[in-house]
């Protein structure tokens, strides 16, 4: 009984832990859930993903302030025409690698400032002005579809229209990063106003020089969000120990009602046997009673 007294508010505080304390916080674990998602309904309507259509992603709740779009291409097409999805333009002589079955799907992806913020931890010195967005692509296959390379020239590189979706920059002149799946991040200058130019799949975004004042940042390291995480484990630990008291508690009134009810209902019984046994022995007396009969002289 008592391990699973001690079991109960362990495996409270383990899920509290891995709900609170363990959000999605790398990008490439992002990527994995939405690239399982878009294929899933790729599987579920596969008529609506028409070659060159650009497709709406439908995402659950807990990816609020996600955009996902979908298109299908032609390899040979693609590298033929180019093409577009949303603020991406693929120019003429895009090469997708390695292209096997012939058909290569495109996952555009905007996070809002709720999912930016897992870039925006990784800058230093600059801040972001607008949402990230991404582009990468994907071998079309039924089970686990193989991610792409994205290769274009110097020459006709993949444009990123950032027009729409800049924030105000303060007068700084906002510049383009490029966030690496290694971590590192490229700055650039815009080819354009709003125009950021890549040879290549990954996440963008603009921003611009935020240098820091000593004395008036105050960034909230590991150890704070540690902090945080264990002082929520442990009132949520108390909170667990409080509910099992309170059950324990209530379990022995209850017990105790019981017994109690038992000892009244075995002395009831005992009371009414004993009264039985008086009346048994009362009639018997009565009825065997000898009679002495005294005659008169």
């Amino acid at each position: 009984m008592g391990f699973i007294f001690l079991t109960v508010p362990f495996l409270c505080l383990l899920s509290f832990t891995l709900t609170v304390c363990e959000p999605i916080a790398e990008p490439n674990l992002l990527d994995g859930l939405i690239r399982d998602i878009t294929f899933r309904s790729y599987r579920d309507h596969a008529r609506r993903f028409r070659t060159g259509k650009v497709i709406e992603i439908d995402l659950p709740a807990n990816l609020s302030g996600v955009e996902v779009d979908s298109v299908r291409f032609r390899c040979g097409s693609l590298r033929r025409y180019g093409g577009e999805i949303k603020e991406f333009r693929i120019g003429i002589g895009v090469l997708i690698r390695p292209c096997n079955t012939t058909r290569a799907m495109l996952i555009r992806q905007k996070l809002g400032s709720n999912w930016a913020s897992v870039y925006q931890s990784r800058l230093s010195g600059y801040r972001l002005i607008s949402p990230v967005i991404g582009l990468l692509a994907y071998d079309v296959r039924e089970v686990a579809p193989a991610e792409l390379g994205i290769e274009a020239g110097e020459e006709s590189p993949i444009g990123v229209d950032f027009k729409t979706l800049n924030d105000s920059s303060n007068g700084l002149i906002p510049l383009c990063a490029r966030f690496e799946e290694d971590g590192e991040i490229r700055i650039s200058r815009q080819s354009g106003p709003g125009l950021c130019t890549t040879t290549r799949q990954g996440h963008f975004g603009l921003v611009v020089e935020a240098p820091l004042i000593p004395g008036t940042e105050k960034p909230v390291g590991k150890a704070a969000i540690g902090g945080g995480c264990i002082g929520a484990m442990l009132g949520f630990f108390l909170l667990c120990l409080l509910a099992i008291a309170m059950l324990v508690n209530g379990k022995k009134r209850k017990n105790k009602a019981r017994k109690e009810e038992m000892e009244r209902r075995a002395y009831e019984e005992e009371a009414l046997k004993v009264v039985s046994m008086a009346d048994h022995v009362s009639s018997s007396i009565s009825t065997n009673s000898p009679i002495i009969h005294v005659q008169a002289c």
